[in-house]
C-alpha cells in the first residue's frame, strides 16, 4: 500500500510541476512577445510647449516670496502606434531650483495617437520661505528687467499598445519662463520689491511680461 500511495503521489508532483512549467513557459512567452512588439514600436517621449505665463502678483517686500502665476501647458503625443496615459502629474514653479509655488495635480488624461492636450494651471505661494540669497537675486534680476522662473511638472505615465499597458515610467518636465520688464501693465503683472536708496517700508512696483513661448525639455 505504501508503495503506491508514495507511487500515486509521485505521479501527482509530475503532473502539478508540468503544469506549472506549462504556465511559466506560456507567461514568459506572453511577455517577450509584449516587449517585442514594445520594442519594435519605441514609443517616443511626449514634447511639452510652455504656450502663456500670467504673472498676477510677486511680492518680495519679505524676505520670503509670495507669487501667483497661471500658465497654459501643452502636451503632444508623437507616437502613430502608442498612447499615453498621464496617471499622475503635479505642477510648480521654481527660481535657481527653489520652489516658489505649492504643487498643484493636473487631471489624468489619456493621450491617443498624435493627440494634444492643454493644461492651464493657477499655481500659488504665499509667503514662501527661500535662502536669503535666492530673495535678493530675484530683485536684482527684475531692477535688472528680466526674471527667468521655470514652469516643472512631475508625475507618472504609462504607454499603450493595443490593450496592453505598460507599468508606470517617471516623468519630469522642465520648462524656462522668462519674464521680462514692460512699460504696460497689459498682460504682465506687477512686483512690489524694495529696492535700495527707497526709504524702508515703501516699495516700487515693476511689470513683468512673459517673453516668447518655449519648448520644454521632457525625461522619462
Amino acid at each position: 500500500m505504501s508503495k503506491e500511495k508514495h507511487h500515486r503521489d509521485w505521479i501527482l508532483r509530475r503532473c502539478c510541476g508540468a503544469i506549472c512549467a506549462c504556465f511559466l513557459t506560456l507567461a514568459a512567452l506572453v511577455g517577450f512577445i509584449v516587449l517585442v512588439i514594445y520594442l519594435a514600436l519605441h514609443p517616443s517621449k511626449p514634447s511639452f510647449y510652455l504656450q502663456d505665463v500670467q504673472l498676477r502678483n510677486i511680492d518680495l517686500s519679505d524676505p520670503a516670496i509670495s507669487l501667483d502665476v497661471q500658465v497654459t501647458v501643452a502636451s503632444r503625443n508623437p507616437n502613430d502606434r502608442v498612447g499615453v496615459y498621464y496617471s499622475t502629474l503635479d505642477a510648480f514653479t521654481t527660481y535657481r531650483d527653489e520652489p516658489v509655488t505649492v504643487p498643484v495635480s493636473l487631471p489624468a488624461i489619456y493621450q491617443g495617437h498624435k493627440d494634444s492636450s492643454v493644461w492651464s494651471p493657477v499655481m500659488s505661494g504665499d509667503a514662501v520661505p527661500v535662502a536669503d540669497y535666492v530673495a535678493a537675486a530675484m530683485k536684482q534680476d527684475i531692477a535688472a528687467g528680466y526674471v527667468l522662473l521655470h514652469v516643472k511638472l512631475e508625475g507618472r505615465v504609462k504607454w499603450k499598445v493595443g490593450s496592453w499597458v505598460s507599468g508606470g515610467y517617471h516623468l519630469f518636465v522642465n520648462c524656462p519662463a522668462l519674464l521680462a520688464t514692460s512699460g504696460a501693465a497689459v498682460g504682465g503683472a506687477f512686483a512690489s520689491i524694495a529696492v535700495a536708496g527707497v526709504p524702508a517700508g515703501v516699495n516700487t512696483t515693476v511689470s513683468l511680461k512673459f517673453t516668447h513661448p518655449t519648448d520644454c525639455t521632457v525625461d522619462v
